[in-house]
């Protein structure tokens, strides 16, 4: 060691080096904060007026320009104050220097320009992010060419690989991600079940068509026109639904839907026009009174078709498929059910049966026609939906062949065994976990 060497050049040598490690903790922990902040809540502190937190909104929109101008600042004042540390050490101690050099940077870095400050910005990002984006956004600019440069020549390389950005990934990311945060408030007991299921049920709408929550035309309450008026009037008294389909012949040459409410208001014009008499009713048009259908693609997403019913002002429609052939019927309280749950009535009738129950030995027994969300949601299972609507469907499509009663299947995790079926149909399932 040369005594000699220690001068006010060695002084200030060691200040830069200081200065440059509290330059690279700034960008360490200016690149964590960012990163780890949530944009929902820089948008809540934003709002609310705070300038940094409208600043780091801005910075945060292009991640890739954000961090090459970070790495970039990063990089120049750690190599920088390595290579000051080396020339200092190697003056005072020789070529052992270098050795000391190595070992005292990679301590100082380590500790003070990585570790501590990435720590301080995990304990609160968001408030350290909305401090540190305004010069951040200034160093964006600085560096703009050199990163713009850097960009171009990382894209390419990705190119030759393969690799291309997504436009859109951005924004499907943030679904998944709102959505992801919902599973894991569930898991950790910050959300409710009933909650997590109607905040899903909302977000998945865009992704869900019509054809998976229709009622099937086999399960439609349908009037013939030819039917004597007193034979209509009983059927729309005794069905507990307000709005039925008119078919004329065939079920596919549907005429319009009957509102029971319209129907009420024509008996009653004909009984005050005429001699106000119950023989009147035999002059009821039930064509004229019901209203015109509304048909549907049975390809159309749940949000969109709930945007067109408040648009037109109606809450029932016919689907087709894409021969025009009849498949089912939707209503709005159809779609809202798939985010609140199971909404009933005065008037509706009450199953005598629940679609799902537990055996004793631990088995359920399951309806064919109860659908996979449904089962999903009650139960906080993950059978596919993808392929089939309903449990019936479902294993219908992994037999691939419609199985007996008795026979008995296993796939995803689970045991299914038929235990009722009527024609073609599955009616009843026993279903267990493997």
């Amino acid at each position: 060691m040369d005594p000699n060497s220690i001068d006010a050049a060695f002084w200030l040598t060691a200040a830069a080096i200081l200065c440059l490690i509290g330059m690279s903790a700034f960008f360490s922990g200016s690149e964590t904060a960012l990163t780890a902040s949530s944009r929902a809540k820089l948008k809540t502190l934003a709002d609310k007026g705070s300038l940094g937190a409208a600043s780091a909104m801005k910075v945060t929109e292009d991640n890739e320009r954000m961090i090459g101008a970070i790495l970039l600042g990063n990089n120049v004042v750690n190599i920088l104050a390595a290579s000051l540390a080396t020339a200092l050490l190697t003056r005072v101690f020789g070529d052992s220097g270098v050795a000391f050099a190595t070992m005292a940077m990679t301590i100082l870095v380590l500790i003070f320009g990585e570790v501590l400050p990435k720590t301080l910005a995990i304990i609160a990002p968001e408030s350290l992010a909305s401090k540190v984006a305004p010069v951040i956004r200034v160093l964006i600019v600085v560096f703009s060419p050199i990163v713009s440069v850097v960009r171009a020549l990382v894209r390419g390389i990705l190119g030759l690989f393969g690799v291309k950005a997504d436009p859109e990934g951005k924004i499907l990311a943030l679904r998944d991600e709102i959505m992801g945060a919902i599973a894991l408030g569930h898991s950790e007991g910050a959300v409710e079940k009933e909650d997590r299921d109607r905040l899903l049920g909302a977000l998945d709408l865009g992704s869900r068509t019509v054809d998976e929550i229709m009622r099937h035309r086999r399960h439609i309450e349908m009037l013939d026109a030819d039917l004597s008026p007193d034979e209509i009037l009983t059927k729309v008294l005794a069905s507990p639904h307000t709005r039925l389909p008119l078919f004329r012949g065939d079920e596919e040459n549907i005429l319009g839907v009957v509102h029971a409410k319209d129907l009420l208001r024509e008996v009653d014009r004909l009984l005050r026009t005429t001699d106000g008499t119950l023989g009147s009713v035999k002059d009821l048009d039930i064509v004229k009174v019901a209203m015109k259908p509304y048909f549907i693609p049975d390809t159309t997403a749940l949000d969109e078709q709930m945007r067109e019913f408040l648009k037109r002002r109606t809450h029932f429609a016919l689907v087709v498929d894409e021969y025009g052939g009849l498949q089912g019927l939707i209503t709005l309280e159809d779609i809202l059910e798939e985010i609140v749950g199971e909404i009933t009535d005065e008037f509706d009738v009450v199953q005598k049966e629940s679609a799902l129950k537990r055996a004793e030995n631990g088995d359920y027994l399951i309806e064919g026609q109860m659908t996979i969300r449904d089962l999903n949601r009650a139960l906080d299972w993950n059978l596919p939906d993808d392929e089939a609507n309903t449990i019936a469907g479902l294993v219908i499509h992994e037999a691939q062949m419609i199985p007996n009663e008795g026979q008995a299947f296993s796939f995803h995790g689970f045991r299914f065994e038929v235990l009722q079926k009527r024609e073609n149909r599955i009616v009843k399932l026993k279903l267990r976990a493997l």
